[in-house]
């Protein structure tokens, strides 16, 4: 409470001014940062508004963390491969909650698609809404700073190392927060001589064949991977500390462990006292805030896992014209991410004016004071979770966008039930939206209607 406390002092008062006029532009100059689906929803929204732009992509070409880029490390530029997409990924939500509007997934496509298969539903909304045209590949942007009123984004055309720097009157931050890795720092790890890498550089499980692999994390990912590496592996071992009841009856191969103690050279101890000789270690322990292109001007506190402070976990209260877009977990992403273009888009084009600086301030206390109350840290500001569809309702109410339906939120809560009962399992049902409150769920011939 008192780190909230004194953050809020230091950062109302970065202002004297209590309340912030939003620029009246009949056609602002608006920058979008990335070509993720934050960045390709941006876009979509603001031509619905007849609002021009530009979208600043570091690689070349669109998809984000949808693109599946087979090597890892850097690119023959210098620049760091982004993207941390594996070769069996399916995704982990159905097919419903990953539907952008206006532009329905193929009746054909699997509950749950394969990245190969919803990166090329992403290829065909980029080609229909005929968003390609406002892209600039190859744009590594360094640094926006705000001056004189406007936003000076520089970037770096990485083809020929030529820098330009451009003045906008909106910048939209759509980098998302899947490339950055969160290494944690174990004792002894300098002793192993076996493979360490992190979740972010795995591809595919045949070079595990007939090993023995240590996964750390219980996530998303970590609980995929470690279902992927345990076709191949000789034993897999999962080191994780998740309070999930998980009811999945694993393979024989797969043995629990919990958090990791030490190293030494051929493999580890665990907090339990027990040890475990292992060839490889694959850190499945999420993703760093990386925003390391804004400097001060922007009056952002920005750590490893918080930006603060952000109206509607997104629009910048110091500075209202720089908007985050995707800087959200524990959602729905694809349809939160939309929601908040649309949000963003209404406000670019003026159909909604914001509230007082320090009644967004106001409002930010209180999560943040929710948060602590909870005993959870500033890294998890950013959680939806259980306040998902008030969320959506909040964003409609105030600026009058389309509501996200509460149904879609009722299939993520009935997706995790199926999750935690059976890992191997949750992937066979088929979800079909009814309406705007109930769907239906299907498995081998049965429905059940919620």
């Amino acid at each position: 409470m008192v780190f909230f406390a004194i953050l809020l002092f230091l950062l109302f008062n970065r202002s004297s001014n209590s309340n912030l006029i939003k620029p009246q532009l009949s056609s602002p100059r608006v920058c979008i940062i990335g070509a993720g689906i934050a960045g390709i929803t941006s876009g979509k929204n603001l031509q619905d508004q007849g609002i021009n732009f530009t979208i600043l992509e570091a690689t070349t070409t669109f998809g984000g963390t949808w693109r599946y880029e087979p090597r890892v490390g850097v690119y023959e530029n210098g620049l760091p491969v982004f993207s941390s997409m594996y070769k069996h990924l399916r995704t982990n939500l159905p097919k419903p909650t990953m539907e952008l509007s206006g532009f329905p997934i193929p009746d054909d496509v699997p509950s749950f698609p394969t990245w190969e298969v919803y990166y090329k539903y992403l290829q065909r909304y980029v080609q229909y809404f005929q968003l390609e045209k406002y892209m600039q590949f190859q744009h590594y942007v360094t640094r926006v700073s705000r001056v004189n009123g406007v936003w000076r984004v520089r970037h770096k055309y990485l083809p020929t190392g030529d820098e330009i720097e451009n003045e906008f009157d909106y910048v939209i931050v759509g980098t998302g927060h899947f490339n950055q890795p969160n290494r944690p720092v174990v004792n002894g790890e300098h002793l192993f001589k076996g493979n360490v890498i992190h979740s972010h550089d795995y591809r595919e499980p045949d070079s595990y064949r007939g090993r023995k692999v240590l996964s750390v994390g219980a996530g998303p990912s970590g609980l995929d991977i470690t279902l992927d590496i345990a076709t191949v592996a000789d034993t897999i071992y999962h080191s994780h500390h998740s309070p999930m009841n998980f009811r999945t009856q694993f393979p024989p191969n797969y043995v629990k462990k919990p958090d990791i103690k030490e190293y030494n050279e051929t493999g580890v101890l665990f907090v339990d006292g027990t040890y475990a000789d292992v060839d490889d270690v694959i850190y499945c322990t999420g993703y760093l805030f990386n925003f390391s292109f804004l400097d001060q001007s922007a009056g952002l506190n920005i750590s490893a896992k918080s930006v603060m402070p952000l109206h509607k976990f997104m629009v910048n209260i110091n500075e209202p014209t720089l908007i985050i877009v995707g800087l959200i977990e524990k959602a729905c992403l694809a349809k939160a991410l939309e929601a908040q273009a649309r949000y963003t888009a209404a406000l670019v084009k003026g159909k909604f004016s914001l509230p007082s600086k320090e009644d967004m301030m106001k409002e930010w206390q209180r999560r943040a004071d929710a948060c602590t109350e909870r005993g959870l840290t500033h890294g998890k500001l950013h959680y939806l979770a259980e306040k998902e569809d008030e969320y959506y309702e909040e964003l409609s109410q105030e600026s009058g966008i389309d509501r996200v339906p509460p149904v879609i939120y009722k299939i993520r809560q009935t997706d995790t039930q199926a999750k935690i009962d059976n890992l191997y399992t949750y992937r066979n049902y088929v979800y079909e939206i009814i309406d705007d409150n109930t769907f239906l769920r299907r498995l081998e011939g049965d429905t059940e209607a919620h």
